[in-house]
């Protein structure tokens, strides 16, 4: 059984965004301040080649472009900037937002000609280059939010995007800039699609905000996770027309991020610390498979709760306390008696795809408040992912 990979990197900090080039040698990661850090490959390590200090304020998100290798942030300090490695220097370009909040989250869209950039302004800012005045502009999604966005993802057709939101919702809006983006073909989101056309708005279960979105590797689907401890599915066409939405409710904590793998299988991570898989089921239901964190027997039994943050020395005394008046040890309990049995040491900020084609992922990174960014291998431990992909084609999907 593989062990993932901690990067020998010691941040020490809560790793806020992070981004892995395209052949994954060289990572672009902020730990808790407004300096964008840029780490290559080197040997069995990784050095420290540049630090961008365009920001003054927290760096929120950032993505790095795998094929045009521009990378671009976005800050609390209101500002987007697109960065360009010429003559071994990181160059930035600013981008005209127009926003009076915090910036969130960004994500180049598959063509990279164009970004989105998510806000605590209630708006969708979606960025285009212009060559005539030679910097980015920014055309805005604004209604129907009704709150902070907190996360996005493309479409792999270039023009669709799926949003998840303070206001407990997940929307999938038309993206379309003239000039820019050829017609899409007509899919199972609609037709006609100029720009800020709303396709789908999809409510958490239980009311809590979005956290994280993704489309599925074909765009027919969305997942999404909430605070409310929801993983949810949506296919926007079902039987007799009606959208078909599964939910799975989670016996952990929530999570906080979320990425396909193929068609019929994702994995999630958050607040109980390890990257879970889930897969689909006869094509009528989405269960939980296994943790990918096998740092303990229990942690791929389905109880996901109980190996995670849940499942630590200081935890299980006051348990032991509280349900049979076992007091002797409890007020012992110290510091070094709280380390879980997971890899991760605190909530999993982002779970990206690391290796393998879109449809087929083999490998997905995460990263934690603990200051750790990690690589996890699918196949490891228990049914993985070639399996997983035999069941997605013999469903037809």
């Amino acid at each position: 059984m593989s062990k993932p990979e901690v990067l020998p990197i010691d941040f020490a900090v809560p790793v806020t965004a992070y981004a892995f080039n395209g052949d994954r040698s060289e990572l672009a990661v902020c730990p808790n301040t407004n300096v964008l850090q840029i780490y290559k490959k080197s040997g069995a390590g990784w050095t420290l080649t540049a630090e961008l200090k365009e920001h003054d304020k927290l760096i929120t998100s950032v993505d790095w472009a795998p094929h045009s290798n521009r990378i671009v942030t976005c800050a609390q300090d209101r500002n987007a900037y697109v960065w360009t490695h010429q003559g071994g220097v990181w160059k930035p370009t600013l981008v005209l937002l127009r926003i009076n909040r915090s910036a969130t989250f960004v994500r180049w869209s598959p063509l990279e000609n164009k970004f989105a950039v998510a806000s605590g302004a209630r708006a969708i800012a979606v960025c285009s280059f212009d060559a005539e005045s030679d910097w980015w502009v920014a055309k805005h999604i604004k209604k129907p939010l009704r709150s902070t966005v907190l996360s996005l993802d493309w479409h792999p057709n270039n023009v669709l995007l799926v949003a998840g939101s303070a206001d407990s919702k997940a929307r999938v809006f038309s993206a379309y800039i003239k000039d820019v983006d050829s017609k899409p073909a007509p899919s199972v989101w609609g037709e006609r699609l100029p720009f800020n056309t709303i396709c789908a708005e999809y409510s958490s279960p239980a009311g809590g905000w979005v956290h994280d979105v993704a489309f599925s590797p074909s765009g027919n689907a969305v997942a999404f996770v909430s605070h409310d401890s929801n993983l949810s599915v949506v296919y926007p066409t079902g039987v007799d027309n009606p959208p078909s939405v599964f939910n799975v409710r989670l016996t952990s904590l929530p999570h906080t991020s979320v990425t396909f793998l193929t068609e019929g299988s994702l994995v999630a991570a958050g607040h109980d610390c390890q990257p879970m898989l889930y897969k689909l089921v006869n094509n009528n239901s989405w269960e939980f498979v296994k943790s990918l964190d096998d740092a303990t027997g229990a942690a791929n039994q389905p109880k996901a709760g109980a190996a995670g943050r849940l499942n630590n020395t200081a935890f299980n005394a006051f348990k032991q306390a509280d349900s049979m008046g076992a007091t002797a040890g409890v007020a012992g309990v110290g510091a070094g008696d709280t380390v879980l049995t997971t890899v991760h040491q605190n909530t999993i900020t982002s779970v990206r795809p690391f290796a393998g084609a879109p449809g087929n992922v083999s490998h997905v990174s995460t990263a934690a408040i603990d200051g750790k960014v990690v690589i996890w291998d699918i196949n490891s431990g228990g049914a993985g992912i070639a399996g997983l992909v035999k069941e997605t084609a013999q469903m037809g999907m």
